[in-house]
């Protein structure tokens, strides 16, 4: 203790216990490398507090705009498996490894990016390239939307599985119009606070860039 100059196991019954300072927290490997016009939204909180992710546009994405390579940890067993998200291999030095990410510090932020169950919904294709793994829009991506992926066809055909081929823009029939559902609230990658517009979201992460 400071004040009557002694050392002591525990705290000092004259001076009291200390002020303890914790730790700011600070976001994983992975949130920190989402890029400014994309953002992660909870799509759903299950037991034990986990909180299923998905990467939704702020803004206008062009088609053909890649993203990548994927970061995760080479190797040959798959340790972390989720259904919601495609399993990626890649061949290296003449052997096929996995791209396992185990936690949010081993991986980037496309290990959030959710697979696309059909045509409809998928707005980007996987491929390998030089032994990485990119994810290139197949289509304009409106804003609030979320980024689906799925196999191009011949890294389906080296992960042995199926490919879905999305139509080119002429072929599409126009569809009938259909009753928007209610936007989900923005979430702040950072802190986890929510909002009811991006426009609120866009100046409260402001806040964490000016004390960054």
């Amino acid at each position: 203790c400071e004040d009557c100059g002694k050392s002591l196991i525990g705290e000092c019954k004259l001076h009291g216990p200390l002020i303890r300072a914790k730790d700011r927290v600070i976001p994983s490997r992975a949130r920190l490398t989402l890029p400014h016009y994309l953002t992660l939204r909870v799509l759903e909180l299950r037991a034990g507090n986990q909180q299923i992710l998905g990467v939704f546009a702020k803004k206008v994405i062009q088609k053909r705009t890649q993203f990548g390579p994927y970061v995760g940890q080479l190797s040959t067993k798959l340790t972390c498996y989720d259904e919601s998200r495609l399993v990626l291999q890649v061949l290296k030095d003449g052997g096929k490894y996995f791209l396992d990410t185990p936690n949010e510090d081993c991986g980037n932020w496309m290990m959030f990016v959710r697979l696309a169950r059909n045509q409809e919904e998928q707005t980007l294709v996987a491929y390998q390239h030089c032994g990485e793994v990119y994810f290139t829009t197949v289509k304009p991506i409106e804003p609030h939307t979320e980024l689906k992926v799925w196999y191009a066809a011949d890294y389906a055909k080296f992960m042995e599985a199926s490919a879905v081929f999305i139509k080119e823009e002429t072929d599409v029939s126009p569809l009938p119009p259909v009753a928007k559902e209610p936007v989900d609230p923005w979430i702040c990658s950072s802190c986890g606070s929510t909002f009811a517009t991006f426009a609120l979201l866009e100046s409260h992460q402001c806040i964490h860039k000016d004390r960054v």
